[in-house]
């Protein structure tokens, strides 16, 4: 290694040392806490089967709110994802969009879903909202990048016969970044899965309500269930978005089929 590149990790260390005395990060008080989890997870072993039901019903009311709010999100944020795109675009009309996008990216889902259980009231339609508000910045942003990245080439070669913006973004726009899109929507969904198992905590619906009001009255015997239903089916849908990139996303890429097992 470089002279150069032990001063950037002597700095960086020096930062780390600094940041976690600023927010008291004390190795000692993990180990001694630890004792702490064993009591938690000896009672979470003692699991009570007749929950199941409840726990698969509530998983299933949690899908349908993560695949909506990851559809209609999707739909919004691709057309202001055009919009935003600076090779697209003149300043006068990306930088409010994106002004816009940033905003919205501001705020996390569960700050969202405790802005509208304050407008709609408690249960899955606030969580759904928020779902739709924090993928409509989050794809949208990860989508302007990526058209911005298209090569110009095939973008001025269909510019050149005097094509619409529409047609260019029809023609050249959306098959460059459909690959990239289908990847980015397997993700939103995989992981508005997950957010939604925690939006219950400001009473937005789904198995994290269930969950949250568990651990709150120290049931977590009642909470281990609805946890490995949680687990069991980000392990699915995991496995799902494996496949789906196998066939889809790496065979475009590569211009082949790739065996899957």
């Amino acid at each position: 290694m470089t002279p150069k590149n032990n001063i950037l990790i002597g700095i960086i260390i020096a930062l780390l040392v600094v940041a976690s005395y600023n927010v008291d990060a004390n190795p000692i008080d993990f180990v001694e806490g630890l004792p702490n989890l064993v009591v938690v997870l000896d009672e979470m072993v003692q699991v009570e089967p007749k929950y199941i039901p409840t726990a698969i019903w509530a998983m299933f009311e949690t899908i349908q709110m993560a695949f909506i709010g990851t559809v209609v999100g999707i739909a919004i944020a691709l057309p202001l994802s055009m919009l935003a795109a600076r090779n697209l675009n003149s300043k006068f009309v990306y930088a409010p969009i994106r002004a816009f996008l940033a905003a919205i990216r501001t705020f996390p889902s569960i700050l969202w879903a405790l802005l509208f259980v304050i407008m709609v009231g408690s249960g899955a339609f606030a969580g759904v909202l928020a779902i739709i508000m924090y993928t409509i910045g989050f794809i949208a942003k990860l989508q302007y990048e990526v058209i911005e990245t298209i090569d110009s080439d095939p973008m001025d070669a269909v510019g050149s016969i005097g094509v619409s913006k529409v047609q260019l973004i029809t023609y050249v726009v959306i098959p460059e970044s459909a690959s990239h899109l289908l990847s980015q929507m397997l993700y939103m969904f995989d992981y508005n899965i997950r957010q939604t198992s925690i939006l219950g905590l400001v009473g937005a619906g789904g198995i994290g309500f269930y969950i949250i009001n568990y651990i709150k009255f120290f049931e977590y015997g009642k909470a281990a269930i609805f946890m490995i239903v949680v687990l069991v089916t980000v392990l699915i849908i995991d496995w799902i978005s494996v496949k789906i990139r196998d066939k889809y996303i790496i065979k475009s890429q590569h211009g082949m089929e790739v065996k899957t097992k």
